[in-house]
């Protein structure tokens, strides 16, 4: 059976009527309430810190509860998109969208709302998956095991059936998770 301890909640301001959300998140446990006892360096935790400072509190309200992990995700994406990240001209303080992508859109491409939430929702999933992987095997993983063993591996003809991991050991490593190390006649990446 599959795990349904998941939730879909927001964090709202007080100071507006009606209070309006700030922040839509997924979580299980407390994760709802665990951004109000160390408010980050985030936009969210500065605006926790404000209506902290203005002498209210935060709401925090689920909006969903007892979902798989899945639906979770999906809700959170749909929910991000439609009240719009503050950085896409919305209300919400989440930092989901992938930095300089807007600015190389070709004009005749049309970019329906709450696509670049999706995929950055879906990437960061990724991500972490690879990262998994890589801690799982000190020794390192190559491209090609990041590919097969987490099925990224695209059935295209041609040489590029291999990309999108790539891709992904390439963001790690620039974010300084992961560093290559050459080992033999192949690369690896290790986590750092």
């Amino acid at each position: 059976m599959e795990d349904a301890s998941y939730y879909v909640y927001a964090l709202k301001d007080p100071r507006t009527s009606p209070a309006l959300p700030f922040y839509v998140g997924k979580g299980t446990g407390t994760r709802s309430h665990d951004h109000l006892t160390k408010p980050d360096r985030t936009r969210k935790g500065a605006r926790i810190r404000e209506i902290e400072a203005s002498g209210r509190q935060v709401l925090v309200t689920r909006l969903v509860d007892h979902l798989t992990e899945q639906q979770a995700l999906r809700l959170e994406a749909e929910l991000i998109a439609a009240f719009g990240t503050v950085d896409s001209g919305g209300l919400l303080t989440n930092t989901v969208i992938p930095a300089g992508l807007s600015r190389k859109a070709r004009r005749s491409v049309v970019v329906p709302s709450g696509v670049k939430e999706k995929a950055q929702l879906g990437l960061s999933l990724i991500k972490e998956a690879v990262l998994e992987l890589a801690k799982a095997n000190p020794e390192g993983i190559s491209n090609a095991d990041a590919a097969s063993l987490l099925g990224l591996r695209s059935d295209y003809g041609g040489g590029s059936k291999d990309y999108l991991s790539y891709s992904v050991l390439g963001l790690l490593m620039c974010e300084g998770k992961l560093q290559r190390t050459p080992t033999g006649k192949k690369h690896v990446a290790r986590v750092t």
